[in-house]
């Protein structure tokens, strides 16, 4: 017990210790952990998710309203697109999650806090829901709003599967370009962005290629159609849990600078790493 407490307070005046060194460099880092500035995370959140369900949910509206003009490789091509975006302008503010999967995933890897995961998880529904409200406004119930659900002769099931595969792929890759391993930084936008839009050119027929419960949740909630809905949280949420899992087999467990930086605010893993106070570094095992 009294190893567990010397080793408990050594890892905690190592973090103090780092804490520091990286507010010389970059004082703005503190604000990042300040409850007071929680509510410009969850703005982010917000906009984001809003701006990645009006790519999303839009393509399909607006594809039914132009009568096919958009396509299927336009339509699936622009979340894609549109998250890589989103990560380079706000992801040093909130991370830029943007899917309750992914928030649980930092968490569970230790990279996040489990007291900011509830109000990161309800903006991100909102934001979802309120981009496809828009939606309704502006079209009504047109292409129904982009509405995920399984393919023409595709089982419920089998759309969960093909969701639990593709989220445990996209999970996989952001875990994989925040860890401090990669250190890719920005380019980690590229690598999700490119892993959404491939992910959509070959399984969109089959489940949608949703990815996120936030996403799914929003058409159905404006159209009051939930028969679906489970597709969507069981695939997702199992997916996770899965890239979690083979996070801690690849890498070990979490909670490096890397994946600090990536999912609570600091977009370069590089960052982190050139700051980081030589005590720790010794103290620190090899992950």
């Amino acid at each position: 017990m009294q190893v567990d407490a010397e080793t408990q307070t050594a890892r905690a005046r190592a973090g103090s210790r780092r804490r520091a060194a990286l507010a010389l460099e970059f004082p703005s880092i503190l604000e990042f952990d300040d409850p007071a500035l929680e509510w410009r995370r969850l703005f982010s959140e917000l906009l984001g998710t809003f701006l990645l369900v009006m790519a999303g949910a839009g393509g399909g509206v607006v594809d039914a309203v132009s009568h096919g003009m958009i396509g299927r490789s336009a339509a699936v091509t622009a979340p894609g697109l549109t998250v890589i975006a989103i990560i380079l302008f706000m992801g040093a503010v909130s991370g830029a999650h943007l899917n309750p999967v992914v928030t649980l995933a930092f968490t569970f890897r230790r990279d996040f806090p489990w007291r900011r995961v509830p109000g990161y998880v309800l903006v991100q529904l909102l934001g979802a829901t309120l981009a496809c409200l828009f939606l309704r406004v502006l079209f009504g119930r047109a292409g129904m709003l982009g509405a995920t659900e399984p393919g023409p002769r595709i089982h419920d099931w089998q759309a969960m599967l093909i969701e639990l595969v593709l989220t445990a792929g996209l999970v996989s890759t952001i875990l994989g370009t925040a860890s401090r391993a990669q250190n890719v930084g920005a380019l980690s936008a590229l690598g999700v962005g490119a892993y959404i839009i491939l992910a959509g050119l070959w399984s969109s027929p089959v489940s949608s290629a949703s990815m996120n419960p936030a996403r799914s949740f929003a058409p159905d909630a404006v159209l009051g159609d939930f028969r679906h809905f489970w597709v969507y949280i069981v695939g997702p949420l199992a997916g996770a849990l899965i890239a979690v899992a083979f996070a801690w087999i690849l890498r070990g467990p979490g909670g490096d600078p890397g994946g600090l930086a990536a999912a609570r605010g600091m977009l370069s893993p590089a960052d982190l790493d050139a700051a980081r106070a030589p005590s720790d570094s010794q103290q620190r095992p090899p992950s």
